[in-house]
């Protein structure tokens, strides 16, 4: 790589690349990679003649463009196939977190199935997936979208494959039934099916979907509702509590006081959709003022930044959460004002 200055305050900078299979990985399809960093970074120009990358624009913009491409082609070393979506990911981490390298995140694997493997996608992802590896007891918070449930599913089935617990419990409230489900019509699998089907659908995608029934039927994979919780003292199990912003105070100290030897907890859910009765506190908004100080119990939030859907769910909830800023901020004064009365 060189670097050097223009007369127009600009430098020019080169990063050579001499495995062509690399090159074009970058560059992408018809250069598609190639034009997406181009129109993300408008002050730089980028062009390529042989094996060479030759990059001008003003200091910063240069600097933090050439950053991105080394990262890029890291990626491109260990495996990852680079297209947009990698390359916004790449570039936000580097915006916000400068210390980190993004090759760090996106190569860390947890689990594989058919050659494709489960990896965190953010910088955020990379923490909570962390703290699941050095906690018993964690909470995952965050909107939708952020891989919450299922890269603790992942970590249940890395868990479960060596052999560090002898059991998977998935379990969400059904709140929708208001856990009546004596009420409903059929078998207490067809009952239940409603309210556990996403966590089925993300054990599909980590375990051999033939092999699930005979896992279920033998106990090493047990999905159920809240309620069958009550009771039990869980040992050498992997036990993940999903939507669990709509459990009651009552029921997160239940859930968690389910724990036994050897077992781990994970708890997600999103504070900003719950659906409990209006009146009714949620367990997992308290949790934290309860469990804050405790040792080997750990809070990880996630942020619109952690978002794997859509680009535009990530505006979406990024939307949301300035419009729910602007309405507490608006809040605030009044809350002041009925304060003051009587004074």
């Amino acid at each position: 790589m060189t670097d050097r200055s223009t007369q127009t305050g600009q430098i020019t900078s080169t990063i050579t690349v001499a495995d062509q299979r690399a090159l074009m990985a970058l560059l992408g399809r018809a250069d598609e990679n190639l034009r997406y960093i181009e129109n993300r970074s408008p002050g730089v120009d980028l062009h390529v003649r042989g094996d060479t990358i030759t990059i001008t624009g003003v200091n910063g913009e240069a600097h933090a463009t050439e950053r991105l491409m080394k990262e890029l082609l890291a990626l491109i070393e260990n495996g990852e196939n680079v297209d947009p979506d990698i390359i916004r990911r790449t570039e936000t981490m580097l915006e916000t977190a400068p210390a980190e390298r993004p090759v760090d995140v996106l190569t860390h694997n947890i689990v594989s199935r058919r050659g494709k493997a489960i990896r965190p996608k953010t910088l955020g992802q990379k923490r909570y997936v962390e703290s699941i590896d050095e906690h018993t007891v964690i909470f995952g918070i965050g909107p939708a979208g952020t891989g919450k449930t299922y890269l603790a599913m992942a970590k249940a089935v890395q868990a479960l494959q060596a052999k560090e617990v002898n059991r998977i419990i998935l379990t969400r409230p059904a709140v929708e039934a208001g856990e009546r489900l004596g009420f409903l019509p059929g078998t207490l699998g067809e009952k239940i099916d409603p309210y556990l089907r996403p966590l089925y659908d993300a054990l599909h995608d980590m375990v051999d979907p033939a092999s699930i029934p005979k896992l279920v039927e033998a106990g090493t994979i047990e999905v159920a509702p809240l309620a069958f919780m009550r009771g039990r003292t869980v040992n050498d199990a992997f036990i993940i509590l999903d939507e669990a912003q709509n459990t009651t105070a009552e029921q997160m100290k239940m859930f968690l006081t389910r724990l036994g030897f050897g077992s781990k907890m994970v708890v997600t859910g999103d504070v900003t959709q719950v659906d409990l009765p209006r009146g009714t506190a949620s367990g997992l908004r308290v949790v934290r003022e309860i469990l804050g100080g405790v040792d080997d119990v750990s809070f990880t939030n996630l942020s619109a930044n952690d978002v794997v859907r859509h680009q535009l769910v990530s505006d979406i909830v990024t939307a949301y959460e300035r419009w729910d800023a602007a309405r507490a901020e608006a809040d605030e004064p009044k809350k002041g004002q009925r304060g003051s009365r009587g004074h």
